[in-house]
Parts: C-alpha cells; sequence; structure tokens
C-alpha cells in the first residue's frame, strides 16, 4: 500500500489577502491550530501522534481507543500552549505502514490528507 500525505492549504493562504487572514487569528493576535486529520488510504488507521519540532518525543496518540478508518476525519487543536506552528506527525495504519512527516505549519494549513 503506497501512502502519500497531502497538505491542503486555508483558505487565507490561497487567498493572500490581509482581510482573509484575520479569519485564522484570534483577538489576541494568536494563530488558529485547528486542523482537520483525513484518512483516504483505504486502510485503518490506528495511531497518530503530533508534537511541536522543538519536542524530542511524540505526544499522546491522539486516537487514544479509537482508529480512523479510511474515508473518515477528525479535527484536532494542536495548540500546546508553546506558541509552536510546526508540528511533525505519526501515523500508524492496520496494514503497519508507518507515516512521519516533519514540520507542518498548522498556523497555515486547515487539513492533512493520507491517501
Amino acid at each position: 500500500m503506497n501512502k502519500l500525505a497531502f497538505a491542503f492549504v486555508g483558505l487565507a493562504a490561497l487567498a493572500g489577502c490581509a482581510d482573509t487572514v484575520s479569519t485564522t487569528t484570534s483577538a489576541l493576535g494568536n494563530y488558529n491550530r485547528v486542523m482537520d486529520i483525513t484518512n483516504n488510504t483505504g486502510v485503518t488507521m490506528r495511531e497518530f501522534y503530533a508534537s511541536n519540532t522543538g519536542q524530542n518525543r511524540w505526544g499522546p496518540d491522539q486516537l487514544g481507543n479509537s482508529v480512523l478508518p479510511s474515508g473518515k476525519y477528525f479535527t484536532m487543536n494542536f495548540d500546546d500552549g508553546t506558541g509552536a506552528c510546526n508540528y511533525d506527525f505519526k501515523a500508524v495504519f492496520a496494514d503497519g505502514d508507518v507515516l512521519t512527516t516533519s514540520n507542518v505549519n498548522v498556523c497555515a494549513e486547515t487539513g492533512w490528507v493520507y491517501q
């Protein structure tokens, strides 16, 4: 099974418009770090880990006791209180494949798709 990760850029980044960018920030100027993680691989995702790139270890499994079937997504808030925008992802699939992705800008992206 060949799986590739594709990032979908949010409307604000595509538009390149200062008025649109304001929709991605709160009144305090903090970036929105909420993203949809989508599994379109044809294989169930068993585990999903994320940590900001300044960390030396993975955070907890974000799926917990659940799994993410192919064709489904979950929404995650990546705000860990550090102000970090760049995160590393690790996805573990039922067929044994493990995909890691480095330096995803969760302040600029609105979704991440595994295909």
